[in-house]
């Protein structure tokens, strides 16, 4: 796995997380196994998540009976959870339209230095003559 994927995954993690369980509660071990399926992330890595997440009061929890061996501890978005989910959508949304543009060749003319006639190195507010 490439840095790349490894720090991108680490970077959604949180969202997926509130995503699954904005549609329904659910126990560690589920979680991680359907974000090793979506994503391919390791199982170790969601109770630090978890734990973290409930710290921050986006998640709660609860126990419930399992019809094999102990109680399981479910986990619930909170409301603040449903808030930050909301917030990180938007936010992901918004990154990746602008990932798409980029690799896609389609971000705007004028943003880039070179469609400017001004050298990459010229500093905001400075024409070209101001910075040599």
């Amino acid at each position: 796995m490439s840095e790349i994927e490894v720090q991108l995954k680490k970077g959604v993690l949180g969202l997926c997380v509130l995503a699954l369980l904005s549609r329904r509660n659910s126990y560690a071990y589920e979680i991680a196994s359907r974000m090793a399926d979506a994503v391919d992330m390791g199982e170790g890595t969601i109770y630090p998540l978890m734990r973290r997440m409930q710290k921050d009061g986006l998640v709660s929890t609860y126990l419930e009976e399992s019809p094999s061996g102990p109680p399981r501890k479910y986990y619930a978005i909170t409301e603040a959870g449903q808030t930050r989910l909301a917030a990180q959508i938007t936010e992901w949304r918004g990154f990746t339209a602008a990932v798409d543009e980029l690799i896609a060749g389609d971000a705007p003319a004028a943003t880039a230095p070179e469609a400017t006639g001004e050298p990459a190195n010229v500093q905001e507010g400075e024409s070209s003559h101001d910075a040599s």
